[in-house]
């Protein structure tokens, strides 16, 4: 497994790790935002009353209403990115990780304003009659690119297991196997069993359920998370300050965390914001082309709320819960995954700068540091040999080494290049920073909740992730629609469901790098298509605008 992470992460170092992928998201969203005229604040009032249904028109083209196919839309984005995805960009990148993550959002709005409405403008009706809509079908129809969106449905496909399947269903196990000890593999057979039974009713089933399903979750959980950002009233203010002071200089070293540069907050807070509100990607796109009108910039504008309650309101939520609990610097009891562990041949001490430089450079791949390979001596547990175990990117302490029994283990375990080579046979325990899901929902233990708060987590992301998983499967088919017609449908959503079982017992590590990869493959090609049809873009809007103002004068 070690070995199959270090050569995904390679492969995603140079993607969605990269200065130029960063760069150009950005850039996209600032160029947008300005050639529009700042349509995120200008347009936002006025996306509130079309999502209300105050100028729907029942008797237009569609599957969906404004309301439907935005909590179709964000059934898609509120997710993992929003509890899990925070909770790592906060252990990757400190504080000022969650900062670019709101740049990324206020930015977000406006490229997705844009795709959306290009995307709904362009769609079509299958040969069932449903609407097949996404930034294939402009590329398509408007740029006669054929090539490029046949690329961009078939990164979609992929996508919808690197983003949609994979990383939900892993997040949901990983959370309900920490929280109540539920087996892995019977939580991806049950979720998937039901997932089927969603998705094979298509569209209309789909938004059924995820308008219903969103709002309540959303409730639920932003009650919980303003529970424990109030209960840790006295840090609220320095956590909103942590925000925002190290966003040029980079955090640095604090309890159990090495301490990252300003270019690592910023690469992994950008990255974390677009897994979480997707703008840019190109997925929103394929459920709001199913809204019910003929007016593109319309569902555009709905699509405006999109990255605003997905992270801006969400993510921020998560992020406060992260910092005023404390618990990102804390070294937590947990079982250590093999993608996470790295073993050194010397001992070092994080509480002492000069090693604290070493090994916060290490991390980064700026120094290197002797790895151990051998033989660890074990006795009843513990390790006779002088090593450091790094553990999610923190020196571990108090390990102990267990068989597959949950017995403490005698003997020598191998290690190849400071990697465990016998995980199947033994597994390490001890305390460590802790990422992701685990994350959020230990920081959700220090309010009056107490151990209920992980209830919460587990029941949001339980919901979150599930709705999620519905989403994608809708945008892996209506790609699939677009490839192969509909005769290809019903083989991918029995293939998206059995991979939804295996991520329940998969390595979260390697997961999330998957995901790295397949968003950018996917975004790529969108971010070319709607700078293409720039002008496309504002010649439709400004039209809209002169329409609609001689309908409703004074509205907007």
């Amino acid at each position: 497994m070690h070995r199959l992470n270090d050569f995904l992460a390679g492969i995603e170092i140079y993607l969605g790790g990269s200065l130029w992928f960063t760069l150009l998201l950005l850039g996209t969203g600032i160029f947008f935002t300005f050639y529009l005229k700042f349509p995120q604040i200008r347009f936002f009032k006025h996306a509130i009353k079309v999502v209300s249904g105050k100028y729907d028109k029942p008797d237009k083209k569609g599957d969906a209403s404004h309301f439907q196919a935005l909590t179709a839309a964000l059934s898609g984005t509120v997710g993992t990115g929003n509890i899990a995805g925070v909770a790592f960009a906060i252990f990757l990148g400190g504080p000022a990780a969650l900062f670019w993550m709101l740049v990324t959002a206020f930015l977000g709005m406006t490229t997705k304003f844009v795709e959306v409405s290009l995307s709904h403008k362009y769609r079509e009706t299958d040969e069932e009659g449903f609407i097949s809509g996404g930034p294939m079908y402009y590329m398509k129809n408007k740029l006669n690119m054929k090539w490029l969106a046949g690329f961009f449905a078939a990164m979609t496909i992929v996508s919808s297991f690197g983003t949609g399947s994979l990383p939900q269903m892993n997040s949901i196990s990983n959370s309900l196997f920490s929280t109540f000890g539920f087996n892995k593999m019977l939580t991806g057979a049950v979720l998937a069993i039901l997932l089927a039974f969603v998705i094979l009713g298509g569209i209309k089933r789909i938004v059924k359920v995820t308008d219903k399903l969103v709002p309540s979750m959303a409730i639920i959980y932003v009650i919980g998370a303003l529970s424990v950002i109030f209960y840790n009233y006295e840090n609220i203010i320095p956590s909103f300050l942590s925000v925002f002071s190290n966003v040029f200089t980079g955090t640095a070293a604090t309890g159990g965390f090495l301490g990252a540069g300003f270019s690592y907050a910023f690469n992994r807070g950008v990255n974390r914001g677009l897994f979480s509100n997707e703008a840019g990607q190109g997925s929103a796109p394929i459920a709001h082309a199913a809204a019910r009108t003929e007016e593109p910039i319309a569902e555009g504008m709905v699509a405006i709320l999109g990255p605003f309650i997905d992270t801006i309101i969400i993510c921020t939520l998560t992020g406060l819960v992260i910092l005023s609990s404390g618990v990102w610097t804390e070294k937590l009891p947990n079982q250590f995954q093999t993608s996470d562990m790295t073993i050194l041949a010397d001992q070092y001490d994080d509480t002492l700068p000069e090693d604290q430089v070493k090994l916060a450079n290490f991390l980064v791949e700026k120094e290197q540091l002797p790895l151990f390979s051998g033989n660890l001596t074990v006795v009843n547990g513990v390790i006779q040999n002088l090593v450091s175990i790094i553990n999610s990117r923190s020196i571990a302490e108090d390990i102990l080494v267990y068989n597959n029994e949950n017995e403490l283990y005698n003997g020598s375990v191998p290690i190849e290049n400071g990697k465990h080579l016998n995980e199947n046979d033994t597994y390490f325990y001890g305390n460590s920073l802790m990422h992701s899901a685990p994350l959020t929902a230990e920081a959700f233990t220090h309010s009056f909740l107490g151990e209920w708060g992980r209830w919460i987590v587990s029941l949001g992301l339980l919901l979150f992730a599930f709705s999620t998983a519905i989403a994608w499967a809708y945008y892996g088919d209506r790609s699939v629609t677009y490839l192969f017609g509909t005769k290809g449908v019903l083989p991918y959503r029995i293939i998206y469901c059995i991979g939804f079982f295996i991520a329940s017992f998969a390595d979260t590590t390697i997961i999330w790098t998957i995901s790295g990869i397949t968003i950018v493959l996917m975004t790529l090609p969108n971010l070319i298509g709607i700078l293409l049809l720039r002008k496309d873009m504002k010649g439709t809007m400004n039209k809209y605008l002169d329409d609609f103002n001689k309908e409703y004068p004074g509205e907007i």
